[in-house]
């Protein structure tokens, strides 16, 4: 569920150069880096857990509001959990017309567009269901990253990976049964929302990779351009709520404070503590919590293809996102 500038396809996620890493945890100039209160387990869980509850909090949340005012609700909270951060920090947004033009590309494919699907979808769709798609994010990754991004090259592991992730959604989608009982619409927007997070971070990779601003001062002014994308097109398709029940306000508050604003800082937190790839592995736990939180606290039924076939994606996911191990070179120490 990510809102951030990345480098690379992941759950979608904050960029961070190797300069950045460097700096951050071994400057040889400056004060050392402060040591983080939390360990960053305890974050990566939690991270995990709103990730996974977001799909929930969307599923209630349109219980009582329209699809876009959920998703508008969501970018408001979270863009102003973000704008505290930028203020306590003294961070500076971007300048200049063409990165903010770029930044409001990136808005609409990585949070405007695909948060929207989201919530269409989960009118029709259960949120474990919804959850599930999001994990093939890293397969059409691969697919993309093959066709638009030339170091990119195809393994036989990515290549099976991304075979099995394929099988295991079809295994989802109980494909043997020609999908009957499955609602078709909502699932297909759920999937191409999963699509939008790939295909914003390969073009934000083209046009904002080695930017001098900060990710935070990116993803905000990125988070804020979404907010205004969907302030413009709410209004023209729904009309203002007659009222406002408790628990659907509270999900929205949750999703947006929660899910997106202090979901982005945790993770930012975590790629420059752990890295990026530690960091992305959090998207092989966001379908687990949604799964559970939608059949514990929603009563949603599940059938035995949903989590079989959410194992297999997960497991061609990560068969796509890994890597050959490289030799490694003897230090001095292991000299003869």
């Amino acid at each position: 569920m990510t809102t951030a500038t990345p480098s690379r396809a992941g759950s979608g996620h904050l960029r961070t150069t190797r300069a950045d890493a460097a700096s951050a945890t071994s400057s040889p100039v400056g004060p050392p880096p402060r040591r983080r209160v939390v360990d960053w387990r305890i974050r990566f869980a939690a991270l995990s857990t709103v990730w996974g509850f977001s799909f929930l909090f969307i599923k209630v949340g349109t219980g009582a509001f329209a699809p876009f005012q959920v998703t508008f609700g969501r970018l408001l909270f979270g863009t102003a959990v973000l704008a505290v951060a930028i203020a306590v920090r003294r961070d500076r947004l971007p300048r200049g017309m063409r990165t903010w033009a770029h930044l409001t590309v990136a808005a609409l494919l990585l949070n405007a567009l695909p948060f929207s699907l989201f919530a269409y979808s989960e009118l029709t769709i259960p949120s474990t269901l919804a959850g599930i798609c999001n994990a093939t994010s890293p397969l059409w990754g691969m697919v993309l990253s093959l066709v638009a991004l030339s170091e990119d090259r195809p393994t036989r592991r990515r290549v099976a990976g991304l075979g099995i992730g394929f099988l295991g959604v079809l295994t989802v989608l109980g494909a043997w049964q020609g999908f009957s009982g499955l609602d078709v619409g909502g699932t297909m927007m759920a999937l191409l929302a999963s699509l939008c997070y790939p295909v914003g971070w390969i073009y934000v990779r083209r046009t904002l990779a080695g930017s001098s601003y900060s990710n935070l001062s990116l993803t905000g002014a990125q988070l804020g351009l979404a907010t205004i994308q969907l302030a413009v097109v709410t209004p023209l398709f729904t009309t203002f709520p007659s009222s406002f029940p408790l628990a659907p306000l509270l999900a929205v508050l949750a999703l947006g404070t929660l899910g997106t604003g202090f979901a982005l800082l945790i993770q930012y937190g975590l790629v420059v503590e752990v890295g990026p790839t530690t960091a992305q592995m959090v998207t092989y736990f966001i379908p687990v919590i949604a799964t559970a939180a939608g059949v514990a606290l929603l009563d949603e039924q599940l059938g035995w293809n949903t989590p079989v076939g959410a194992l297999i994606v997960l497991a061609g996911a990560a068969l796509t996102q890994s890597r050959p191990r490289r030799p490694a070179t003897p230090s001095a120490a292991d000299q003869p």
